[in-house]
């Protein structure tokens, strides 16, 4: 059955997607989820709950990885982009942002940079300005080769690749990961100021469930490849199974114990 939708403008639409691998490992069991134009979107969940395959799943990446929908559909605009190479897909305006820093390590910051004004077709100095407008900090090391950066200057400078772009949606998987909690905080603020400034869809994917439900204004929350529980932010924040084992907060407030919550997994399995 075809879920119904909240927002018939939205820019990015999950239709009841079933992923596997090798025609054989299922992982994504029946999610259906939307990102409305413009909006940010979270989508929480542990470590293998699927999170990262749906990331692969809009983006085209799952053709280099013996993975396929084999269910469902995505939608992008209206169009089906089922099955298209990431390259055809990134050129519609997709975005993937991957976890883990992926730098050009031997290239200059801004010579990154101007990689990922190749899809959108031009204009590189004027983006180039822009980008330099959200991270100040990237213009004093523009000509320094990017494997010498800090692990928080590598992930200012991936973002920074996206807008680059000119996309439509950005995809994010873990922009967090690895950095100190201040970073975090800018990373995150950054990336409002950009959704607002240009009006791209973000689809997020965060461990920090906090300061993702902050950034967001919808999320989804998947667990073993079904999306369980969906909301506005601040109906998820509010939800208790969400601030005890996403958020660490039991009834009275005070923070869960990693035993606490391994009981809970083990309860749950």
């Amino acid at each position: 059955m075809t879920p119904r939708f909240r927002d018939h403008r939205a820019v990015l639409r999950i239709v009841n997607i079933e992923v596997r691998y090798h025609d054989v490992i299922l992982v994504i069991r029946g999610a259906s989820m939307e990102v409305p134009s413009g909006r940010i979107v979270c989508l929480l969940g542990a470590n293998g709950a699927g999170k990262t395959t749906t990331l692969k799943a809009i983006s085209g990446l799952l053709n280099y990885e013996e993975g396929k929908i084999s269910d469902g559909y995505v939608e992008f605009e209206g169009k089906r982009i089922n099955g298209l190479n990431p390259e055809i897909i990134t050129q519609m305006g997709i975005f993937q942002i991957m976890e883990g820093r992926r730098v050009l390590e031997h290239l200059t910051a801004e010579e990154n940079l101007k990689a990922g004004a190749i899809a959108s077709g031009g204009h590189t100095r004027k983006r180039l300005e822009t980008v330099y407008g959200y991270f100040p900090r990237l213009v004093d090391f523009r000509k320094m080769t990017a494997g010498y950066l800090s692990g928080g200057e590598q992930e200012q400078l991936v973002i920074g690749r996206a807008p680059m772009a000119s996309p439509k949606l950005m995809l994010m998987d873990e922009p967090s990961l690895g950095l100190s909690p201040i970073m975090a905080k800018d990373t995150f603020e950054i990336i409002r100021r950009i959704n607002e400034a240009e009006s791209i869809g973000v689809l997020l994917v965060e461990q920090n469930a906090k300061m993702a439900l902050e950034t967001a204004s919808y999320g989804y929350v998947m667990e073993n490849g079904r999306i369980v529980l969906d909301g506005s932010s601040d109906k998820l924040r509010e939800n208790e199974d969400i601030r005890e084992f996403y958020l660490g907060l039991s009834e009275l407030g005070s923070r869960k114990s990693y035993r606490d919550v391994k009981h809970y997994k083990r309860r749950k399995r």
